[in-house]
């Protein structure tokens, strides 16, 4: 493995562990303080900014850090609980919607400034102004070439000779 190899992987277990740390932390004061877990309040943050405060299951599993799978069972448990509402799709019935409901945009509220003290306080002290932008703009890149239309960089020696360059 060569030096810029072992950065990428460096870099990404950093990543990892940071992301895991911060998120263990939060979430264990979201509960010690009776908030909903950071999962839900997840699920319920892209429910309230979609269109029409609804989004078909498959694109809420997309929007969120969730299986399919666990996605569907924390769903379920929401509509338990009165936060969320499923339903069919009026054209086509085998689409399933999940909308956020009022109590459920009642509990996003309660719990957003603990949820952004967390984010505060777990994760963006720990970084400069400088560090922020630079994580932020470079998780971004990674982000947008996963995305439908993204591109996927050629690793650096697949490329022709003289475009070894950052864009390529």
């Amino acid at each position: 493995m060569n030096e810029r190899d072992r950065a990428g992987v460096e870099a990404w277990r950093a990543m990892l562990l940071a992301y895991n740390a911060a998120m263990r932390a939060i979430d264990a004061e979201l509960e010690r303080t009776g908030s909903i877990p950071l999962t839900w309040y997840d699920v319920l943050l892209e429910l309230n900014a979609a269109p029409g405060r609804k989004l078909r299951m498959q694109d809420l599993a997309g929007r969120v850090v969730l299986s399919r799978s666990r996605v569907s069972r924390l769903v379920d448990d929401m509509v338990r609980a009165g936060l969320v509402s499923r339903t069919r799709g009026e054209v086509d019935r085998r689409e399933v919607w999940a909308s956020i409901t009022e109590r459920g945009r009642e509990d996003l509220r309660a719990t957003a400034p603990r949820y952004l003290s967390g984010i505060e306080r777990h994760f963006s002290s720990h970084l400069s102004d400088e560090e922020k932008v630079v994580v932020a703009v470079a998780l971004t890149k990674v982000t947008a070439a996963h995305s439908p239309g993204g591109c996927t960089p050629e690793p650096m020696e697949a490329r022709p000779p003289g475009r070894r360059g950052a864009t390529g």
